[in-house]
């Protein structure tokens, strides 16, 4: 990605040309690696987190707030999981190339797939969390 970014930025700059497909390449490679980074930062549980408020919690209330988010996390990502399907299924539909003959879909059938795996990591946590939470046992570090 950095060699094609690099090589584009000298030959529009002293050659004034460029490679014609490697704009939209470059995004699309941006998109797989930002929801494949997503996706497995969900499975470490190792994501950005805003815990301004949940460091000065309790424990039992600092549970409490963790569930709440991941269900949080998993109604939106179902839910933008759910709209991205029926945009990939209308690009499906409508035949769309984005360059070089790659049919648009393609590049893009990663959006609804990493935000559904995302929701459904989010969503699984969630029930560990309620069940710890309702046996009273103490979380997982």
């Amino acid at each position: 990605m950095i060699l094609l970014a690099g090589s584009q930025i000298i030959l529009r700059n002293f050659f004034e040309t460029g490679i014609d497909w490697g704009p939209p390449l470059l995004r699309v490679l941006v998109l797989w690696l930002a929801l494949l980074g997503g996706m497995a930062a969900t499975r470490a549980d190792n994501h950005i987190a805003i815990d301004l408020v949940s460091r000065f919690l309790p424990g039992h209330l600092k549970r409490i707030t963790n569930a709440a988010t991941h269900l949080f996390t998993a109604v939106v990502c179902g839910i933008v999981a759910w709209y991205a399907a029926q945009f990939v299924w209308m690009e499906y539909q409508d035949q769309m190339i984005l360059f070089a003959r790659v049919p648009a879909w393609a590049a893009e059938i990663i959006i609804p797939i990493g935000f559904a795996i995302i929701g459904l990591r989010n969503l699984f946590t969630f029930g560990v969390d309620l069940l710890q939470l309702l046996s009273r046992k103490p979380s997982l570090p």
